[in-house]
């Protein structure tokens, strides 16, 4: 079983904005965005839709990062760990 540390709490996202050099945290997995059901849907079938290729291969978890200084959202890659 393969878990995501920021989706569980283990791992907190932020990075520099690349347009504005400000905070960017994390708002949650991408797919979770797509309707009001698919934060109850099932992972692994999720990640059939998420825009990565090869996500359920490779073990990772796309999350969108928000900027509040200039509105900027970027995508990233969490690697998954076993459990």
């Amino acid at each position: 079983m393969f878990i995501c540390p920021a989706c569980n709490g283990f791992e907190v996202l932020s990075f520099s904005c690349p347009e504005c050099e400000g905070e960017m945290k994390d708002r949650g997995r991408l797919v979770d965005y797509l309707d009001e059901y698919s934060p109850y849907l099932d992972d692994e079938g999720l990640k059939l839709v998420d825009g990565l290729k090869h996500s359920t291969d490779e073990h990772t978890c796309l999350h969108v990062l928000y900027c509040s200084q200039c509105e900027t959202t970027n995508e990233y890659a969490v690697q998954e760990e076993h459990q």
